[in-house]
């Protein structure tokens, strides 16, 4: 009997060698099965707002969506803060300048560009995406305020993520001023091509 058997045999009167390895094996497997709830297939804790990592566009979907190569994962990453004129959505249809938003996305982050990503206080929107504010790796271009500031998007603020509406509507509204991009077009943002 092996020698922490016999030590815990005395715990278990009658037949303590056999109970206190099974007591063993319980206590193991009850081990394995919490640690797994705790970290094994889930996915890892979203890092804190502020939190800055780096991506790889992978694709824009939209002026306002991209997914992007974080480590080995690809992420559909929602911008914070702004919101562009549809032009691919299956339910809304394409609207005034949303096209020239998206073409103006995937112009400034072609496939392949290297980004800063920063998060605010909420990781995920309801749609699984990642919620984030993007910069260009190379020339630190801060994307969102990109687009509002060439009248390519709204500002809207994503309530508890509004760490920077502040300035992001003070760019909408001097697009909006100047008649630059959709604000020179369309009666506003979320109007429908006709």
């Amino acid at each position: 009997m092996p020698a922490r058997c016999r030590r815990a045999g005395s715990l278990f009167p009658a037949g303590g060698a056999r109970l206190a390895r099974r007591a063993g094996v319980a206590a193991a497997g009850l081990t394995l099965a919490l640690g797994c709830l705790a970290g094994c297939g889930s996915p890892p804790a979203p890092p804190p707002a502020g939190s800055v990592g780096s991506a790889t566009v992978v694709r824009v979907v939209d002026g306002d969506t991209v997914e992007l190569s974080i480590g080995e994962v690809t992420e559909r990453a929602r911008l914070l803060g702004i919101d562009a004129p549809e032009s691919v959505s299956p339910k809304v249809p394409d609207q005034c300048f949303g096209a020239e938003a998206s073409q103006a996305l995937h112009d400034l982050l072609p496939p392949g560009s290297e980004v800063r990503i920063e998060r605010d206080a909420e990781a995920r929107d309801r749609y699984g995406r990642l919620l984030l504010y993007l910069y260009r790796a190379d020339d630190g271009l801060f994307v969102n305020q990109w687009m509002l500031e060439t009248g390519l998007a709204d500002a809207m603020a994503f309530e508890p993520n509004t760490t920077f509406a502040v300035p992001f509507e003070a760019a909408r509204s001097q697009a909006e001023a100047d008649g630059t991009g959709l604000w020179g077009r369309c009666d506003g943002p979320d109007q429908p091509l006709e």
